[in-house]
């Protein structure tokens, strides 16, 4: 177990209303990854461990800190911000400069926490979740934009319990 069923900060859902509802699981699942990577030092939480995949926890933060980022910030924020740690040489940057040092770690936690905050104040502030943003060609409202992320989220949470029952044989929760 991760933590003791009193001391889990995730909820049993009981959310009344649509904006609740798609928070309150987003909430939980960015928590479920916050809850894999705890308590791990860098080299562990750097460590590709379900081979021949490249898929590490810290790549898994900082993958999500870039799909918090495009999502929130540049779609429906449409703020024209850099990607953080992808570029054209390097698209899979996410992963590839997940790498055991413990500024990258520091670095890598400040990010993801930074866009989850952006990402919270602006859903807490939209007045309802039809308003929109756009996305290449398509305008996609920010209820939609919750579900992906619940769908991204929960993805790679099942990425991440396999990661972390391999780096230390802590298993699911």
């Amino acid at each position: 177990m991760f933590v003791e069923p009193g001391e889990d900060p995730r909820t049993d859902g009981g959310f009344e209303g649509e904006r609740a509802v798609l928070t309150g699981y987003l909430r939980d699942q960015r928590l479920t990854l916050e809850l894999k990577c705890s308590g791990l030092d860098a080299a562990a939480l750097a460590r590709r461990s379900v081979e021949p995949s490249t898929l590490s926890l810290l790549g898994l933060m900082r993958h999500m800190a870039g799909v918090e980022q495009k999502w929130f910030r540049q779609v429906m924020a449409g703020q024209d911000a850099p990607r953080h740690y992808r570029s054209d040489g390097d698209p899979d940057g996410d992963f590839n400069g997940a790498v055991p040092d413990p500024e990258v770690v520091a670095e890598a936690w400040a990010t993801w926490r930074a866009e989850v905050a952006f990402a919270e104040c602006l859903t807490a502030e939209a007045p309802d979740l039809s308003v929109t943003g756009i996305s290449g060609q398509v305008s996609m409202q920010l209820r939609e934009v919750l579900v992906h992320m619940i769908e991204e989220y929960a993805r790679h949470n099942g990425h991440a319990d396999f990661l972390r029952e391999r780096i230390d044989g802590r298993v699911g929760q």
